[in-house]
């Protein structure tokens, strides 16, 4: 049933995770929420999934007695994945009922650089769930903006390790020729400050290839891989019609599928469908594993979609990749509204911008609290602190069989951690250099 709606899609446990404390209907306070959707355009698979999900949970959060009895609420607004049209949902979203949105989440790197400067002075976090600018990540400079759990340097750390786990090692690197196939936008080139230096480190060549956006003409670029003869291809493409045109016009230039790895924004049931039979083999991120088995995702469509108020039409894409990945995130909002409300003596009480934000730094997602809440194995474990808003900086590796994703590998970090951690804070303390910012004190 997936597979027949893959067209239609591009165009207990509940008491661990909420409190199910009983409060007069007339007495319960609300937190609001924005859900800066994408459900329309060449990248609505992504954001009908995703934010999907958040509004699932938000769903199921509010039949489980709300968080210490906080209702949440929500609006959505449709930015078809376009920076402008983020900005302007942006500051449609900011304020309903007089309540303000403590969080924002663009699903997008274009989005979220183009709303990233408002942060601080509207005390709200940008929550970068895998996207976004890299360097915030150390909370320093950024104290407003969240990686959790983990960003792109650390993504193309962990494609590249992988890539000399299957040549034998690093030292097996030297000569070889990799390919960074991307969409022409900020999202495309976010990587490529850390994939340079490890390059260069590691005596690979390196080609860069741009496609202009949405990508779904690539036959050029695909004339030049042939010509270049790379040993490997990252692929950083967004939209099932861009990711699944890759991978045809890989079968068509005769590239191997097990030579490319895609992004986890690549990394979806529906952009491997419309490829059919070029799908197979190919190499896929993940920074949240798909699957139905976990008891939150169980409990989610046996609560929410039993009571007919589940979001998505098509219910076999709940523990999609996309979804499972949109559930992720809208725990993390509930994790650190929990957080924020013990730490600021407002249990049961709706909180601030700088509340929400200290409660949102102070998760920490360990294995056990990961298995409370119902997802543990979906996401990795981490924790955040006032220097460091990555946290996990961990994927898997996915390859996909024809009908799904295998995992491949389990939560893998970068070869050397801390060598992405010395890139991020340099680029951080040149931005911050550069715009008179004193980075905070972490002390």
């Amino acid at each position: 049933m997936f597979r027949r709606h893959m067209h239609l899609a591009a165009a207990a446990v509940a008491l661990a995770a909420v409190s199910a404390t009983a409060i007069p209907a007339s007495a319960q306070e609300t937190q609001y929420f924005p859900v800066a959707s994408s459900r329309v355009g060449p990248y609505s698979a992504m954001g009908t999934g995703y934010y999907g999900a958040q509004i699932d949970y938000m769903n199921y959060v509010n039949m489980n007695g709300g968080v210490n009895g906080v209702m949440l609420t929500w609006q959505e607004c449709e930015t078809e994945y376009n920076a402008v049209k983020t900005v302007e949902c942006y500051q449609r979203l900011l304020e309903k009922d007089g309540q303000r949105i403590v969080v924002f989440d663009t699903l997008g790197t274009p989005g979220a650089y183009a709303v990233i400067n408002r942060m601080a002075e509207d005390n709200v976090v940008l929550a970068q769930y895998g996207y976004g600018r890299t360097d915030a990540a150390d909370g320093r400079v950024w104290p407003w903006v969240f990686n959790a759990a983990s960003h792109y340097w650390s993504q193309i750390a962990v494609k590249m390790k992988f890539m000399a786990e299957q040549e034998g090692g690093v030292e097996n690197m030297r000569g070889k020729k990799i390919v960074h196939l991307h969409i022409d936008s900020a999202y495309g080139r976010e990587p490529l400050p850390a994939m340079r230096k490890i390059a260069e480190d590691w005596g690979v060549t390196l080609v860069e290839i741009s496609v202009p956006p949405p990508g779904l003409e690539q036959q050029s670029q695909w004339l030049q891989i042939r010509r270049e003869r790379p040993d490997w291809v990252t692929f950083w493409g967004a939209g099932s019609g861009m990711n699944s045109t890759a991978m045809t016009n890989a079968a068509r230039v005769g590239f191997p599928r097990n030579r490319m790895m895609y992004v986890t924004f690549g990394a979806a049931e529906e952009d491997m469908f419309p490829a059919g039979d070029a799908a197979l083999g190919t190499y896929a991120m993940a920074n949240a594993l798909p699957g139905q088995d976990y008891p939150l995702v169980k409990a989610i469509k046996e609560q929410v979609y039993g009571a007919g108020k589940g979001n998505l039409s098509d219910q076999s894409r709940i523990g999609s990749v996309y979804w499972n990945r949109g559930l992720g995130a809208a725990v993390m909002w509930v994790e650190a509204l929990k957080n924020a409300q013990e730490m600021h003596g407002k249990v049961g009480k709706a909180v601030t911008g700088p509340e929400f934000r200290d409660g949102y730094e102070a998760l920490n997602m360990t294995e056990e609290r990961l298995e409370e809440i119902g997802i543990k194995g979906m996401i990795a474990p981490f924790a955040i602190s006032c220097e460091n808003h990555e946290g996990a900086g961990k994927f898997a590796v996915m390859q996909w069989n024809g009908e799904k994703f295998e995992q491949i590998t389990g939560w893998e970090a970068p070869l050397d951690p801390g060598y992405i951690r010395q890139l991020v804070e340099e680029s951080a303390a040149k931005f911050a250099s550069e715009n008179n910012i004193t980075p905070k004190s972490c002390s």
